[in-house]
């Protein structure tokens, strides 16, 4: 499976501009620029796109786990936290926090616990990843 994506740049690093598409259509000449990278203005962000990646393969490796455990979540909501720090010649994606909030009926917190920390080592974006990964897990 390959999944594609293309980024095009007109412009310097700092007042140029950018867009983002990926074969699916979900983001289609999105903008992206040093403003919505390290300012807030509305666009995307290749940090950001790591954080939603992420987030996403975290929560559906989860629910692969405990499918396989014979457990049903109810809801499961994960957010990713991708910082971005100052290095050396440039910069580098420090860490990334995952913070999940789960209901699963029936579980009980050592085994959502376990299952919770294979899916975020199992995640491939997890692997591919360079960086501190956190897991804050919440069971209601």
């Amino acid at each position: 499976m390959i999944r594609k994506a293309s980024a095009i740049w007109q412009g310097t690093g700092k007042e140029g501009t950018g867009a983002l598409t990926t074969d699916s259509g979900v983001l289609s000449s999105t903008p992206y620029s040093f403003k919505t990278r390290f300012e807030s203005e509305k666009g995307t962000n290749p940090e950001e796109l790591i954080a939603a990646a992420h987030a996403g393969c975290f929560t559906m490796a989860l629910a692969f786990q405990l499918q396989g455990a014979g457990f049903t979540p109810t809801k499961l909501e994960t957010e990713a936290a991708v910082s971005l720090v100052p290095v050396e010649g440039g910069f580098k994606i420090e860490k990334s926090a995952l913070t999940l909030t789960a209901t699963i009926p029936g579980i009980d917190k050592a085994k959502f616990d376990e299952l919770a920390g294979n899916a975020e080592k199992g995640c491939p974006i997890s692997k591919v990843l360079n960086a501190e990964i956190t897991l804050s897990a919440t069971l209601n």
